[in-house]
């Protein structure tokens, strides 16, 4: 049985043969793309966009709608024509695009950010 490792929540540690290896291994590689070198479009819109891209990242903000309402403070990727949704944890940076800063996620949520 697999375990999950406690920053990502990746699975590993399955036997040879064990079942849902491949489903587990896809999650695994989806959650890496979403997640490492994060950088989103948006981190205030509050109804997820009419015709997004696939790879499009989004933070969430509080009184979301839509496909979004209900999670808030979570990373939106658009992934397979759906929406992946993804808890960050303390520490992860991210690059938001259309404010051109770096923000850091600490445990009161998102810092305002560094132009850079």
């Amino acid at each position: 049985m697999p375990m999950t490792d406690p920053n990502l929540g990746l699975s590993y540690g399955w036997t040879q043969g064990e079942h849902n290896w491949n489903g587990g291994m896809d999650a695994n590689l989806k959650r890496l793309g979403a997640v490492i070198g994060l950088a989103v479009k948006d981190r205030d819109l509050t109804t997820p966009p009419a015709a997004p891209v696939e790879g499009e990242r989004y933070l969430i903000p509080a009184a979301a709608t839509g496909a979004w309402a209900g999670k808030a403070g979570q990373i939106a990727v658009r992934i397979g024509a759906s929406w992946e949704y993804h808890v960050p944890r303390p520490g992860w940076l991210c690059f938001i695009e259309d404010e051109s800063v770096l923000a850091v996620f600490k445990a009161t949520g998102w810092s305002p950010g560094v132009p850079i």
